[in-house]
């Protein structure tokens, strides 16, 4: 570690253990001190962040308190440090090195699947057809971030399956690996007070909730009580003090309840610190295609999401429609890839197609096989950031992705053919291109 990380790893404690002591009027000093050992980086969100804690007009005025009043101190400083110093200041540096020696992509955050068993079966899932029998081991995982870490990757996101059915081994990775952070996407019917003691305990495991909207529309796709059990797990993690969020699925039957200004009032009551907003897509032999929103519904959730963000105290992802700001497709290792309860490698959690496995090759070496060069060479797969993905709007590009490069399917159960998925998404693609060139054009 370099003298100028320990020293901002030394400033940055020092700053949080100052501003705890008054948060109120140590606030803008304790800004100062971040400044100062920031090495120049994160200048956007610093001034951001300035202002929020400022300027009483700002919107995220009582997100700052929010988090300073409602979450335990140790996690705060344990999230910042891991996040913000080991995951950027030490990781950045590693991860360029290596795109730069190997001419690959070298991910920023790696997502895995501990197990593709799930305690429910919701309605266009596709972990829904992969069965409940696969898992990777501990020892599989902890090497996994091992090697991660060798990359300067610090950030690890938990899909499924459900995550935490592993949560006992879960809790010992983020114990172990105390310099990374962990977030899982859960339905949140397995949190209990004992886990959520763990999490406190630990205090870098962060977890992101399901819901579809309202009551009805979560248990009408996730089942009968789920609404309730994810609501109560909010609660018991608000009054631990502990952060979460929440995962939504927007969908041509919920769009316009899922993004309403009620729906953010209430995510924003359930004392929510972030939401991501995922796009449904129409993954498995089995997907419901009718739920892919029309090009007017994606419209308005575009839309009421950058609307609602700039004035509400709510950190919002939209992850199909915020592609400007990370320069398009994330996938195939350029920030992420995933990684299955197979040990397949996935460019993309949405996109299960791979040439390589964790038990056959290194992280490194996957990021060097034809598929993954294939997205490395292939970044940005469209001009238009409204239009980022190889598969939903572009699907003739993953067509011939997969097809040169031999990829497999990697759902074991219902091995789907590239040419059934991309015949999915033609007429999506066809009728969302107009709209999006409308909407990209008058930025």
């Amino acid at each position: 570690m370099s003298v100028s990380t320990t020293l901002a790893k030394f400033g940055l404690t020092k700053a949080f253990n100052h501003l705890y002591k008054d948060p109120e009027a140590n606030l803008l000093e304790a800004m100062d001190w971040a400044d100062k050992f920031s090495n120049g980086g994160f200048a956007n969100q610093r001034a951001a962040i300035r202002k929020a804690i400022s300027d009483p007009s700002d919107p995220y005025y009582p997100y700052v308190r929010h988090i300073l009043n409602d979450v335990d101190p140790e996690i705060v400083k344990t999230l910042i440090v891991n996040f913000f110093i080991n995951g950027n200041l030490v990781g950045g540096p590693i991860q360029e090195e290596l795109r730069q020696k190997y001419n690959c992509n070298i991910p920023w955050t790696i997502l895995l699947d501990p197990t593709s068993a799930c305690n429910l079966h919701c309605t266009g899932c596709w972990a829904a057809e992969y069965g409940n029998k696969l898992n990777l081991s501990y020892d599989e995982i902890d090497d996994i971030i091992k090697q991660g870490k060798e990359m300067g990757v610090y950030f690890y996101i938990y899909t499924g399956g459900e995550p935490l059915v592993r949560k006992d081994d879960l809790i010992r990775l983020c114990e172990k690996h105390d310099d990374c952070v962990f977030m899982a996407f859960t339905n949140g019917t397995l949190i209990d007070e004992t886990f959520a003691d763990e999490m406190l305990r630990v205090k870098n495991f962060v977890p992101s909730i399901s819901l579809e909207g309202s009551k009805e529309a979560t248990d009408s796709r996730r089942g009968d009580g789920v609404y309730d059990k994810a609501v109560k797990a909010m609660k018991l993690l608000r009054e631990k003090k502990l952060l979460y969020g929440i995962s939504c699925c927007y969908t041509s039957e919920n769009y316009d309840s899922i993004t309403s200004e009620a729906y953010w009032d209430m995510m924003i009551e359930m004392g929510a610190y972030f939401v991501w907003y995922f796009h449904y897509m129409p993954v498995g032999n089995d997907a419901s295609v009718e739920l892919m929103p029309n090009p007017e519904q994606r419209e308005l959730v575009y839309r009421r999401i950058r609307e609602q963000r700039a004035r509400k105290p709510l950190f919002a992802m939209d992850f199909q429609n915020d592609a400007e700001f990370v320069g398009g497709c994330i996938a195939g290792g350029k920030n992420y890839l995933h990684i299955n309860a197979n040990g397949d490698l996935d460019p993309c959690v949405f996109i299960h197609y791979s040439d390589s496995n964790i038990r056959e090759k290194t992280i490194l070496e996957a990021l060097r096989s034809p598929l993954f060069m294939a997205y490395h060479d292939g970044h940005p797969f469209n001009d238009n950031m409204l239009r980022p993905c190889p598969m939903l709007e572009n699907p003739e590009l993953l067509r011939e992705m997969v097809k040169k490069t031999g990829a497999k399917s990697t759902d074991l159960e219902s091995p789907e053919s590239v040419d059934h998925l991309c015949n999915k998404c033609e007429n999506y693609a066809k009728h969302w291109k107009p709209k999006a060139e409308e909407l990209w054009s008058a930025k």
